[in-house]
């Protein structure tokens, strides 16, 4: 990498501290821990990490096999962290680094960001037309799936419950193939108090109408020409297996149903949002 600005570091130990960020990514549950104290995530592969960093992401370190820095070169090349400093490349043997992360670095690149301020929900909605209401969903594909829809059928912004599962996660942001940094988002609530009840208001008191995604009796077909009338509409999906919580259906403007043949009664959530964006997301009239 003769020429670029970057500091290149190879690492031996699995015990060294400056490559802590990277360590045991396959525990879920220590990463759910770590991350938000570190203030941290981990994106994975070469053009998941330009679209991070071309949505503005602080990269903190690369770790990469050493037979990918000739071929991330121009990612890393003039890449500055904090303070203006060269971004450090950590670099060795795949098995060294499998045993560091846990798995294998199949795609070769990761990069450790500084997590964004997410902003206040109001000023995320501001000038929105439709966004995605993400309730509980505890699988990171799914979450991660989610957002590859909705940035590609036009949504303007993902809010994500107390309970959803962190869209920073590096599933989910290898999963959305990086459109997680494109679609703007954030929390809608910081404990589980604080949805539904609280959630909706929110959403009303910025004049968005609610439309659960659910099977019930008096549910409307997804093809209703109300819903795509609305000027403002969160479309509301629940978590796997169970859907929506009773209490949020209840308190929505809509129930609202994807029509089902062959006896199918419900589609995976990261489905069921690609046919509740492509046919909800369309321009009205």
């Amino acid at each position: 990498m003769k020429g670029a600005i970057v500091e290149v570091v190879e690492i031996c130990s699995l015990s060294d501290p400056k490559v802590a960020a990277f360590a045991k990514l396959t525990e879920a549950q220590l990463r759910n821990r770590l991350e938000p104290e570190q203030g941290i995530f981990i994106a994975e592969s070469p053009k998941v990490i330009r679209r991070a960093l071309n949505a503005g992401m602080q990269p903190l370190s690369f770790l990469m096999e050493r037979r990918w820095l000739g071929t991330a070169r121009p990612l890393v090349e003039g890449c500055t962290g904090e303070g203006g400093a060269p971004v450090p490349v950590y670099t060795g043997e795949s098995g060294v680094l499998a045993g560091l992360t846990g798995f294998e670095l199949t795609r070769g690149v990761l990069c450790a960001m500084r997590r964004p301020q997410l902003p206040p929900v109001e000023e995320l909605l501001d000038g929105a037309r439709r966004v995605a209401v993400l309730e509980g969903i505890v699988d990171h594909t799914n979450v991660g799936a989610a957002f590859r829809s909705a940035a590609a059928l036009g949504v303007d912004a993902v809010l994500v419950t107390p309970t959803c599962c962190d869209p920073l996660y590096r599933r989910a942001v290898r999963v959305s193939m990086g459109t997680v940094f494109q679609v703007p988002w954030t929390r809608i609530g910081d404990s589980v108090h604080d949805w539904p009840d609280a959630g909706l208001r929110r959403l009303r008191a910025c004049g968005f109408k609610t439309a659960a995604m659910a099977l019930s009796d008096d549910s409307v077909p997804i093809k209703d020409e109300r819903l795509n009338s609305e000027p403002r509409l969160a479309i509301v999906l629940g978590t796997e297996g169970d859907g929506l919580a009773p209490r949020t259906i209840a308190q929505c403007d809509y129930t609202v149903r994807i029509p089902m043949a062959h006896d199918v009664d419900s589609l995976n959530v990261a489905a069921a949002s690609a046919v509740a964006f492509y046919q909800l997301c369309q321009p009205s009239g």
